[in-house]
């Protein structure tokens, strides 16, 4: 079911010349934009990129524009200033609006190089599994197939009967770097979204060696979206109401300030492994109030409704089935 929407190195040493010198980056200072992916109502004419005008409001179809954008957020940013300014122009034109009714909203994001997740990196998290807080972050990974789309539904695998839900905050990044400095870090982001990190427990915790990616890459376990939030919007990404609802009733209720590795810091120590690129998405840990650590436990059903919350981002809704 498909539900409506509601109201470190120098990077350039890493990138060939020719592509240093055709694509610059001034950063995302003044790109106060909600960029989603879409497809349009009896066109088959597939992935489009679109600017909302407000949160719940009509999206400005990118490429009937400017027929030379390309179809994804991905390649979007890959282009640097020259795809956030026509983006820009785009929505101040107020033209080529498609109507929320005719479209349906996918993941902002598609297809990224890689999938990079934090955990235990709530402050409050920890303390309600009796855990230490880590000294540095721990970090883990989904395959890009688990990501869907913020309204798309959440199957339940036969493999697992312990599916759990994980409201997270999710930020992008904008450009390439390789061992980002802590305090350059920021520069790097091309905005932020809301995640589940939808998790099988029983694969994560009694089975595979206690291993947790498969635990977290069943198709579908990273519902993603409903936009990309530019950082510009976001004024303080660690001072943000984070929330989870199950059939309405609320399971975890925090703020982003709960953090330990703070996005800064978190890009900075990831850059010091991998080289990161533009797409690559980032899900930073979960508040307390997950099912597992109830008392009893409670996992997912089907029938279930699951609503991820981020106040300044959105929210997404995904049926259990």
């Amino acid at each position: 079911m498909r539900l409506p929407l509601r109201s470190c190195c120098i990077f350039t040493s890493l990138i060939p010349q020719k592509q240093t010198a055709d694509v610059h980056w001034r950063g995302l200072s003044g790109a106060a934009m909600r960029l989603v992916q879409f497809r349009r109502s009896g066109y088959a004419d597939g992935v489009r990129v679109g600017v909302e005008q407000g949160e719940g409001l009509g999206v400005v179809d990118l490429k009937a524009f400017d027929p030379s954008m390309p179809s994804t957020v991905r390649e979007l940013l890959q282009l640097g200033d020259k795809g956030l300014d026509c983006a820009q122009r785009a929505l101040a034109s107020g033209q080529f609006v498609v109507d929320r009714a005719n479209i349906q909203l996918l993941s902002p994001i598609l297809a990224p190089e890689k999938v990079v997740c934090v955990g235990m990196n709530y402050r409050d998290h920890c303390l309600e599994q009796n855990a230490p807080i880590p000294k540095e972050p721990i970090i883990f990974s989904k395959f890009p197939s688990a990501i869907t789309g913020p309204y798309e539904d959440i199957v339940l695998p036969p493999e697992s009967q312990e599916v759990d839900w994980e409201v997270e905050l999710a930020f992008v990044i904008g450009r390439r770097g390789k061992c980002i400095k802590e305090e350059d870090a920021l520069s790097y982001v091309a905005g932020f979204t809301v995640a589940n990190d939808v998790s099988a427990r029983d694969w994560q915790m009694k089975r595979n060696g206690q291993q947790w990616l498969l635990s977290k890459t069943f198709d579908g376990f990273c519902p993603l979206g409903p936009a990309l939030v530019t950082a510009d919007v976001v004024k303080d990404p660690h001072n943000l109401g984070i929330r989870c609802l199950v059939n309405g009733d609320t399971k975890q209720s925090s703020n982003t300030s709960q953090m330990i590795f703070k996005t800064a810091a978190l890009i900075a120590w990831v850059s010091k492994f991998v080289t990161l690129t533009p797409g690559d998405v980032f899900l930073t840990g979960t508040p307390p109030g997950v099912g597992v650590f109830r008392n009893p436990p409670i996992f997912l059903k089907k029938g279930d409704v699951v609503e991820c919350q981020i106040d300044q981002l959105g929210s997404i809704i995904n049926k259990v089935i």
